[in-house]
């Protein structure tokens, strides 16, 4: 018999034994089975009921906090004091159960869903600015070519909005930080296009004055210096993207490429504007534009200079 039986056995005898004897007219159990019943072990001999031995714990065990929360949690309790069931919370939300703190524990909120961030737009208004520049080259080229006193300054118009659109959607982009990397890609692309297809039209079309009939290539020489230019610089641009980032940031836009697309522009302007017949001053136009489209092609090839000095510093090193 176990030892915790047989003290709990022997301690209702002697509660017995001790009682009054009209409380128990009859024993409670006979001199032999009584008999049978070992005496408790001494009390240096005795465990603490915190280490039962096993033998006991197959006959008494006490509930543990697991089992007890489960009795008392039904699965539809609806949050009663007896812990925590299926529908216990009211709203079937899961929670999160946080470390006790100073001996309290506390309950976390429900955690939110978590929400995939946005891709980026492809089409914010730079990026349609630019597409607006593209579009507009076939269009530039279709009045270039027409007859009337309308195609000079519709020509005129065109690649002037074109000019504006490209300062346009670099000041948006940064302003309103709607910059993406296909407008970043389209932008430039944008700029070389309208420019070569503009110097390719002068250059096959040139004008019926004094200048340009005695020297044919005058237009010749900077339209092949500029459209060089910008094939070398796009070709050196891509090998450094593949190179590392001091070699990018070496080829990065400078103010001297900013003062040679302002005055290439402005000289294009001037050119494509002395097509109108109905101008007065049509040699002052095309000397203008001549001699700023010259100041352009120089600033290009040192600009280009001063792009590969930088680069092959880097390389030296």
């Amino acid at each position: 018999m176990p030892p915790s039986v047989a003290t709990h056995a022997s301690l209702l005898l002697k509660a017995a034994a001790a009682a009054p004897s009209h409380l128990h007219p009859k024993p409670f159990f006979s001199p032999r089975a009584a008999a049978r019943i070992p005496p408790p072990p001494p009390a240096a001999a005795r465990r603490p009921p915190t280490t039962a031995s096993p033998a006991a714990s197959r006959w008494f065990r006490w509930p543990t906090a697991a089992s007890a929360r489960g009795l008392c949690s039904a699965p539809h309790s609806g949050g009663g004091g007896c812990g925590e069931g299926m529908g216990s919370d009211g709203a079937g939300a899961r929670r999160r159960r946080v470390p006790a703190v100073n001996g309290v524990s506390k309950e976390a909120p429900p955690t939110p869903p978590s929400v995939a961030p946005a891709p980026p737009r492809l089409l914010t208004l730079p990026t349609v600015l630019t597409i607006g520049r593209v579009a507009a080259v076939p269009l530039l080229i279709s009045t270039f070519y027409m007859e009337g006193p309308w195609a000079a300054t519709a020509t005129t118009g065109i690649f002037l909005a074109a000019a504006v659109t490209d300062w346009l959607d670099g000041y948006i982009a940064r302003k309103m930080q709607l910059g993406t990397p296909f407008g970043a890609f389209l932008d430039p692309v944008a700029d070389k296009l309208m420019v070569a297809a503009t110097l390719v039209l002068l250059c096959t079309k040139p004008l019926e004055i004094s200048m340009l009939r005695d020297g044919p290539w005058l237009l010749t020489v900077p339209a092949i210096a500029i459209i060089g230019r910008e094939i070398t610089m796009s070709a050196v641009r891509e090998w450094a993207a593949s190179q590392s980032s001091k070699v990018l940031e070496a080829v990065a836009v400078s103010n001297l490429g900013k003062w040679k697309t302002a005055t290439q522009m402005t000289a294009l302007t001037l050119l494509l504007a002395s097509r109108d017949p109905s101008l007065p001053a049509q040699d002052v136009l095309v000397t203008s534009g001549v001699a700023l489209l010259y100041v352009s092609a120089g600033l290009a090839i040192w600009s280009l200079v001063v792009y590969m000095r930088k680069i092959w510093r880097i390389l030296l090193k």
